[in-house]
């Protein structure tokens, strides 16, 4: 799939919630909203009620390597933007509000911490992320760009920094950067205006570097109720300094041999401290320590070890909770604006946060222990779902007398095919159609009634869990298309026949469960490109041969885990490189010369349909799998248009008669119209020249003969591309808004409701992804009820979350519901019911061939560039005459006309109606800038979607909305304004709005988005594309 291509994931968890072992988390400033990083990479967020009830809404994906922190990016509220960290290096910059990836970096060094840091410049405030880690210095980032601008560098014992913190002075316009290095010596720089301007690399030196002989350091906190403390946390340790000359004011040892791990001031005078078991502490300080005290700074010069302050609270002490893989996540946050909570959050490797209320007060009696405010853990929140979060092959794997289905553990998908290759626990392999079986989880229908629906092949050979699976000929046309390859634990590999569903060979060469198989690179010889590379868990590699169906070589000598499988194929070599970092260079032992074979046909293949690509995908290699349905829209549109253009019909077969029925009709005629009819004309000289260069009847013959052998296990019979635009569009429908559309849809259209709110996903910069996790619809359901007054049902909110989530997913949305409705409107008699439901259409016969009977039961279907242009402009009274034309029944033309209706009814209620049907409390409008990114996009339905959508969106807004937008845009705009006249101040959209509104006129040499707005005397703004993803 493209990068550029407008892509939408659907996902399939399953009950078993993804493992999260959490390593980082932060607490929004509004306390609505708890971000959790885990060691696999993945961040998770958890809505948060006022109430402290917490409930997982959405995972992030795009780091390869374990979160070391996470801090807030953006100092509004309107706009909260989260930066995380990974060991790699990797930076990602994150919107909370819709999970999209704002931006992203990778540096050669690991943060540990990141700090946000506001400061003015004039009239504007910005942004700066100070981050530390394993090297010398602090580096100060950029917070919307994730830039390096400039680095903290320290003179005296440079050495790696444990923590920071930032001290913000009121009185003066100076901050302070309070650091600690892993020697124990605290470093001081100040942070004046003119540091703030820097753009450059130039370093800037400490003011004062000073041994404060805190070694190991923890954390760094700075006493903002007096501004005058700093709390340093060491592992055997914590001690109390004064701010202005970083004297030592008290000094307490950790007990019972804890280690502690962080800690923070709640009050003026109490702090808390937490140990790496879960424990934590609440401290009354000594009077010495307070600034409002008459001794305060009484014990300076004279503070000895050993006097511990008393002790007010203990807090979660974890001696009966389960064992841990790693230590407990622990940070204390208190809210800045209502409700002002004081929170002790902590999240562990079983994927739980628990969090507590610190009171005010102190408690009537000493050594009281902190009750639990709330706790809920991810599995938790899945189990408590009605109905429970679905997998993909559900219905096939509930086995009598136990609830949980069978585990799906390995996943392959076979585009060509449309089928789902699952292969489970307990040995068996199930092959599935993709479409059939989604909608089964996802959709309501006659199917539900139906038992082992949908039809479905079950292969067993494996004694114990599949562990990977493999189908060569995807991955390279030189394998055979029938060749499906499976991998266990019991040590196996097995070659599959997937069309006759039989067990062809068995390699038993591993002495460990298969782990990986390969496919190896096209320019090996002859005999390596017959081969598939296995990966054992007994460190071995094996190469073997599926032609010969014998291994030609086993690499059993490595010593620790097999990471990576490289080729060097013009030496013959295989390089394994291992945990440890060692590098193994094996020759592939072939005794055969590198021959390089090629197709001499010169057929090459029409299209790869990729409209649906379905993907398993697990956090942790010990989760069975989820699977990720991706929807390009632009390659559905592009095989509906194909196969449209591609239907069987006498008329077809003369271009001349369509010419003339179009010529007839309107002599204008549409783009759309035009663009079929050449893609008609393409298509059968294409045919044409297709069977003429075909003259080897053999291969042929050879080919009918495997199809006709394999007929007995077509799992069913149906239309690929149009299941997978009735799956699509049934999903991203607003159900309930609009009763008589919905009953037009079931009915005539033959879309399906879903079950329950499906999760959606959202694809942005990078491939970095986000997925709804199953339990969001209990936010939304919380949200909806407090913004109508009662408790919503489940079927109530199908289709109205969808559009309330977020701007990004709404545009998303809106875009492919309104592009592929425009699509199906075009086409002939595009419904999901009836006969063409079950079969692909097929090319017209051979010449020279015999034609096959025609059957009866359904009216021709007629492709008429005429017709669809006529449909485009919403010109249905002429289409009888055109019909008359080409010769269609009048009661056909009826059919076809009010299937039109419909998807022209469908797509305006999506692009006009839809704020005021959902209420614009509950509704999420489209995102300006990513419809504009779309004004001038590749696909024509696309296109004309963002179009439509962009000057609804602007109509709606009004024009004190438009001014908005362009103040918003103005910082990322070009600094010239080109003057262009106008007579009167009409709309130039070109929509025919007819009102004033906003309008865009576009260039060709430089392509240029022009804003204007009433009155049109001159043009303000003009917006170029590389403005545009300057600000994505």
């Amino acid at each position: 799939m493209s990068g550029n291509s407008l892509v939408l994931p659907i996902v399939l968890w399953g009950r078993t919630a993804p493992t999260h072992c959490i390593s980082s988390l932060l607490v929004m400033d509004d306390l609505a909203t708890i971000i959790t990083g885990c060691h696999d990479g993945q961040i998770c967020i958890w809505d948060m009620t006022s109430d402290l009830e917490v409930n997982p809404r959405a995972m992030l994906f795009g780091h390869t390597a374990s979160i070391t922190c996470l801090s807030k990016a953006s100092p509004c509220s309107d706009k909260q933007y989260i930066v995380s960290a990974s060991e790699s290096g990797e930076m990602c910059l994150w919107d909370v509000n819709d999970g999209r990836c704002i931006e992203f970096t990778k540096l050669a060094c690991a943060h540990t911490g990141i700090q946000f840091y506001q400061f003015t410049i004039g009239t504007q405030r910005e942004g700066r992320l100070l981050c530390n880690g394993h090297y010398p210095e602090i580096l100060v980032v950029d917070a919307t760009s994730l830039e390096v601008l400039y680095s903290l560098v320290s003179k005296i014992s440079p050495d790696w920094i444990s923590s920071m913190s930032i001290i913000h002075s009121h009185r003066t316009q100076e901050d302070t950067v309070v650091a600690v290095s892993v020697t124990g010596i605290l470093k001081v720089w100040i942070i004046t205006q003119d540091v703030n301007r820097m753009q450059d690399l130039d370093p800037v030196f400490e003011e004062e570097s000073k041994p404060i002989y805190c070694g190991g350091c923890q954390s760094i906190s700075f006493c903002t109720f007096t501004q005058l403390s700093l709390l340093v946390v060491c592992s055997k340790y914590w001690r109390v300094f004064d701010a202005g000359d970083y004297s030592l004011l008290c000094s307490v040892p950790s007990e019972n041999d804890q280690s502690w791990t962080g800690g923070d001031f709640i009050a003026a005078d109490k702090i808390i401290i937490w140990t790496e078991d879960g424990c934590s502490y609440i401290y009354k300080l000594p009077a010495s320590c307070l600034p409002a005290s008459e001794h305060f700074r009484t014990d300076v010069g004279k503070t000895a070890e050993g006097s511990i302050p008393p002790l007010v609270y203990s807090i979660a002490d974890r001696t009966d909770k389960q064992l841990l893989i790693c230590p407990p996540v622990t940070r204390f946050f208190y809210g800045r604006r209502e409700p002002f909570h004081k929170l002790l959050v902590q999240g562990d490797s079983a994927g739980r946060l628990t969090l507590w209320s610190i009171p005010d007060t102190s408690p009537l009696q000493p050594l009281s222990t902190l009750q639990v405010s709330s706790t809920i853990s991810l599995q938790e929140a899945f189990d408590k779902l009605a109905p429970l979060s679905a997998g993909i092959i559900d219905q096939l794997s509930v086995t009598p007398g136990s609830e949980e289905p069978i585990k799906v553990t390995a996943s392959v998908y076979i585009p060509s095919q449309g089928r789902l290759v699952c292969g489970r626990e307990d040995g068996s392999i199930i092959l599935v159609p993709a479409t059939q079986t989604a909608i089964v989880q996802l959709l309501q229908g006659e199917h539900m009634l139906r038992r082992g629906w949908p039809p479905h092949r079950t292969l067993r050979g494996h004694r114990n869990k599949v562990t990977c699976l493999l189908y060569p000929h995807q991955v390279s046309p030189r394998y055979d298309q029938r060749s499906l390859v499976s991998g266990g634990v019991d040590f196996s590999v097995i070659v599959w026949d997937i069309f006759t569903g039989e067990m062809k060979h068995v390699f038993c060469v591993h002495g460990g469960e298969i782990t990986q198989i390969l496919v190896p690179p096209e320019n090996c010889s002859n005999r390596v490109q017959h081969c598939v590379c296995s990966v054992a868990s007994d460190h071995s590699v094996g190469l073997l041969s599926l032609r010969e169906r014998k291994c030609i070589m086993l690499a059993s000598r490595h010593l620790f885990p097999i990471q990576a499988i490289k080729w060097r194929p013009c030496d013959d070599y295989l390089v394994v490189g291992c945990s440890d970092g060692s590098v193994y260079v094996w020759q592939m032992d072939t005794g055969e010369t590198h021959t390089d074979k090629r197709d001499s046909r010169g057929n090459l293949q029409k299209y790869s349909n990729n409209s649906l690509v379905v993907q398993a995908m697990k956090t942790n290699l010990t989760d069975p799998d989820m699977h990720v349905l991706f929807f390009d829209v632009e390659s559905v549109i592009i095989q509906l248009l194909t196969e449209e253009a591609q239907r069987p019909n006498p008329t077809l077969v003369s271009p001349e008669t369509l010419q003339k029925a179009q010529g007839a009709a309107d002599k204008g005629g549409s783009f759309l119209a035009n663009k079929i009819f050449k893609q008609v004309k393409e298509t059968m000289k294409e045919t044409i020249k297709e069977h003429l260069l075909d003259e080897d009847e053999e291969e042929e013959e050879e080919m009918r003969r495997r199809e006709e052998k394999s007929k007995s296990l077509s799992l069913l019979e149906y239309n690929l591309t149009m299941d997978t635009a009735k799956l699509f569009m049934s999903c991203l429908h607003a159900w309930g808004l609009n009763g008589p559309l919905d009953e037009v849809c079931l009915s005539r259209l033959g879309m399906l409701k879903p079950h329950c709110p499906i999760s959606f996903g959202l694809i942005s910069r990078g491939g970095h992804m986000s997925l709804m996790l199953p339990t969001f619809k209990e936010s939304l359901l919380r949200q909806m009820a407090l913004s109508t007054g009662r408790k919503l049902s489940l079927s109530e909110m199908v289709g109205k979350g969808t559009y309330g989530v977020s701007r990004a997913v709404t545009t998303q949305h809106l875009l492919s519901v309104i592009s592929l409705a425009n699509t199906l409107m075009g086409m002939t008699n595009a419904t999901f019911v009836g006969e063409h439901m079950k079969k692909a259409p097929v090319r017209p016969p051979r010449p020279g061939t015999p034609e096959t009977p025609k059957k009866t039961a359904a009216p021709p279907q007629v492709s008429s560039p005429a017709v669809q242009g006529q449909i485009k402009q919403g010109n249905y009274k002429r289409l009888f005459s055109l019909g008359a034309v080409l010769g269609e029944p009048l009661m056909y033309r009826a059919v076809c006309v009010c299937v039109c209706v419909c998807w022209s009814q469908l797509a305006a209620m999506h692009c006009v109606m839809l704020p005021d049907l959902l209420g614009l409390d509950k509704f999420r409008p489209p995102l300006l800038e990513m419809l504009a990114r779309r004004w001038q996009d590749r696909c024509l339905e696309v296109r004309e979607a963002a179009q439509a959508l962009l000057l609804a969106e602007l109509r709606r807004i009004g024009q004190s909305g438009r001014k908005d937008t362009i103040d918003l845009w103005a910082p990322y705009l070009p600094q010239y304004v080109d003057q262009v006249s106008s007579r009167k101040s009409t709309c130039g959209c070109g929509a025919g709005c007819g009102g004033p509104g906003v309008g865009f006129i576009f260039y060709s040499q430089p392509q240029s988005v022009i804003f204007y707005s009433q009155p049109l005397t001159s043009v303000s703004h003009i917006l170029q594309p590389t403005s545009v993803s300057h600000i994505l």
